[in-house]
């Protein structure tokens, strides 16, 4: 049987209209038990040329480190790399989507519900996504509307090396947009590499965000393809590829190969994907991760509050990402 004759009953796991539920039951059961242990912040919106950006200041990471040199000790002890998801934490696991891929509670989560979508047997962060991976992740979008999102390695804001998709509900915010930087979409034009019928309403016509200060690639959706999420994982993996290409990430040399050329960020929602190469993994010790491209912003302290205020978060986004 060829990917393109499967079913959605004969491929993905996940029951229609089951992973809200099963968010929320496995939610209060983790916190029950003490295997979910969010991270505290205080939240303040910092306005920007009209766009308000969400800034979360982290008050509390004693336990988030505590783990860090936990998995570091592990490290040293055994020689090898620590895998918090093989195995994975039973008090964390929320359903299987695929034959490939599981769904997870973020253990330290900073935005409610925020989900990790993740490959049964091990694959590196650093690797291209495939068509699997887009499966699983239509799959979920299916069940309720969200951002998509995922760090393609170190640089851009990776933590674990095991390879995972990441998922939090929408709106984040409370702007004008589902996420802040959504009103900036409306400049997004043909790529001069774009072919001569595409426009920035098609699904899958290379685009490009004029307002944002660095390189990108953007794309429409078509929400519609929520209601087959087997048969969307093909052109999104086109789509995806094409992006890769305009922004210089994949070439001739290189499409053949399982890993990536350079680091990067990926957002998607049901309507758009976005990828945006990285740089540099921080900014004067601010790390930015895919959410940053969003326009959600983390900070350790108020120093670093201050710093975000004074240079402003698209300079910022434009020093972790590649100059025009």
């Amino acid at each position: 049987m060829t990917e393109k004759t499967l079913l959605r009953s004969e491929y993905i796991l996940l029951k229609t209209g089951t992973l809200w539920p099963k968010i929320q039951s496995q939610t209060a059961h983790a916190i029950s038990c003490g295997a979910l242990q969010s991270i505290p912040t205080e939240c303040e919106l910092v306005n920007q040329d009209g766009i308000d950006w969400i800034v979360r200041i982290l008050a509390n990471l004693v336990r988030k480190d505590i783990a860090k040199k936990k998995q570091a000790k592990k490290k040293q002890e055994s020689g090898k790399e620590f895998n918090p998801f093989l195995p994975y934490d039973r008090d964390l696991f929320v359903c299987d989507i695929s034959p490939t891929h599981l769904c997870l509670l973020n253990k330290f989560n900073v935005v409610n519900h925020h989900l990790l979508i993740v490959t049964r047997e091990f694959e590196d962060q650093e690797n291209w996504l495939t068509w699997a991976d887009f499966v699983a992740m239509w799959a979920c979008l299916a069940e309720f509307d969200g951002l998509i999102f995922y760090n393609g390695g170190k640089i851009a804001g990776a933590s674990q090396k095991h390879k995972h998709l990441q998922l939090v509900p929408l709106p984040l915010g409370t702007g004008r947009g589902k996420i802040p930087l959504e009103p900036l979409f409306s400049s997004a034009t043909s790529s001069p590499t774009s072919c001569a019928t595409s426009n920035a309403t098609s699904p899958g016509s290379l685009l490009r965000i004029a307002d944002l200060p660095f390189v990108n690639g953007f794309a429409r959706m078509d929400p519609n393809w929520i209601n087959s999420p087997v048969d969307a994982a093909a052109p999104t993996l086109e789509c995806y590829r094409t992006l890769l290409s305009a922004v210089g990430l994949l070439t001739a040399e290189n499409q053949q190969s399982q890993q990536q050329s350079g680091p990067y960020n990926l957002l998607a929602t049901r309507e758009w994907m976005l990828i945006v190469p990285r740089s540099q993994e921080e900014f004067h010790g601010i790390s930015i991760n895919s959410l940053g491209f969003a326009g959600a912003l983390l900070v350790r302290n108020a120093e670093q509050m201050q710093l975000l205020k004074e240079t402003g978060p698209m300079t910022v986004l434009k020093n972790v990402a590649v100059s025009i």
